[in-house]
């Protein structure tokens, strides 16, 4: 009987590469909740040294960033921008792709 991974530690030890968590970032900005993608910040920081290493490297206070990061989460583009720098990613912005429609 083969052995099954624990999906959190498995998924904690990925996020800690910085192609992985931006994959996991860009792929939580395609769901129609955008609460999901400050899940995903979550997930990326735990994986990073848990919320208190977080916020020491970002400046931030730790109950507000828990905050933040929670589902009912409004953050602030500085305060996601600090965090972004923190974890070693960085936001860039691309065109959307558009359909043309030949009449």
């Amino acid at each position: 009987m083969v052995k099954a991974k624990n999906y959190k530690e498995h998924l904690l030890k990925q996020l800690q590469k910085p192609e992985e968590a931006a994959a996991y970032l860009n792929a939580a900005l395609n769901d129609d909740d955008p609460h999901v993608f400050l899940l995903a910040l979550r997930d990326i920081a735990e994986a990073k040294g848990g919320m208190n290493w977080l916020a020491e490297q970002a400046d931030l206070n730790r109950e507000n960033l828990y905050r933040t990061l929670s589902l009912k989460g409004n953050p602030r583009f500085f305060n996601i921008l600090a965090v972004f720098e923190a974890i070693g990613l960085q936001l860039t912005i691309q065109a959307k792709c558009r359909r043309t429609i030949h009449a």
